[in-house]
């Protein structure tokens, strides 16, 4: 496969795992508002959801495989790309503020 070609390939690899990402989305928006009493359709929700995230899971390891390809096979700085991120920076570390010292002095 040519230089090309394996831009191309991955321009569409990348708007199908965009796509995928937004389908997600969609049907997790859709579940958060299916009425209590429409059993078959959250069911039908939840089986398409569970469906898609499978599908999202391999696009992104084929995503993360072909960003490594096209990159002689390593990342940035050496280390595997976790295929759940899929090349992309890590999900933020929360942290719980913290309020200062009383001084108790009197």
């Amino acid at each position: 496969m040519n230089r090309k070609e394996e831009g191309n390939v991955s321009k569409t690899i990348d708007l199908e795992l965009t796509r995928a990402e937004v389908e997600v989305l969609e049907l997790e928006a859709r579940l958060r508002v299916v009425p209590m009493n429409d059993v078959p359709l959250s069911d039908a929700l939840k089986t398409a959801l569970a469906a898609k995230k499978e599908r999202l899971a391999k696009l992104r390891t084929l995503h993360a495989t072909a960003g490594r390809a096209s990159r002689g096979g390593k990342d940035g700085d050496g280390e595997k790309v976790n295929p759940l991120h899929a090349g992309r920076r890590p999900p933020l570390k929360r942290t719980v503020p913290q309020r200062p010292q009383a001084k108790t002095g009197k």
